[in-house]
């Protein structure tokens, strides 16, 4: 089944993948700052100017609380990321980028998909076409931007970030491209990508 990019969040974990049919050429890289993970194309990727396929998946940031995880499927993590270290709840943070960006105005009127790791909480959203869903979690749960578009608990047990970007690489939905983590250790946050050869 193709559900297209995927997110799963649970209490200690989140984990973000690239699935797709149009653009596969797209790699996952974590940044110099070690606390950021850019979706781009591959040196070898044909030209494009659709604005969807380049974008941080993966922030983490300091917020008044403590160190957050924003992470999702386009251009709307970074404003996610912004409100948290300004102090928004997450719920809020989430609630407000998801708001303002809405759906992606392609073909398909994709939905957004996000999720915050906060300090004390972990949050599930998305925005479509039809609804706007964010949502506390305390088990890993699952959304994705075709088929699962809800959030739905999701069996996803791993340990340490760069075992939760391959699981969710691995995860048994069609046309995997790469896909990015981050796990809690103490009072921050670990976080890897995974691009396979």
């Amino acid at each position: 089944m193709y559900v297209g990019r995927l997110l799963v969040v649970g209490p200690e974990t989140a984990a973000y993948r690239v699935s797709s049919r149009s653009f596969p050429n797209r790699q996952a890289t974590v940044r110099e700052d070690g606390e950021t993970v850019t979706i781009e194309p591959t040196p070898d990727a044909p030209p494009s100017d659709n604005p969807y396929i380049s974008y941080n998946c993966l922030r983490v940031v300091e917020t008044p609380a403590g160190e957050a995880t924003a992470i999702g499927n386009g251009s709307h993590v970074d404003p996610v990321a912004e409100k948290l270290t300004l102090g928004y709840p997450p719920r809020d943070a989430l609630v407000t980028a998801l708001h303002a960006l809405d759906f992606e105005k392609d073909d398909y009127d994709t939905p957004r998909i996000a999720g915050v790791l906060g300090p004390d909480a972990a949050y599930i959203g998305t925005v479509r076409s039809d609804a706007l869903l964010v949502r506390e979690v305390d088990e890993p749960t699952l959304v994705a931007t075709y088929e699962e578009d809800a959030p739905v608990a999701f069996d996803f047990e791993v340990d340490g970030p760069e075992a939760a970007a391959r699981a969710a690489y691995d995860l048994d939905f069609e046309h995997a491209v790469c896909a990015a983590a981050a796990t809690r250790d103490g009072e921050g946050f670990d976080v890897a990508a995974f691009t396979p050869e």
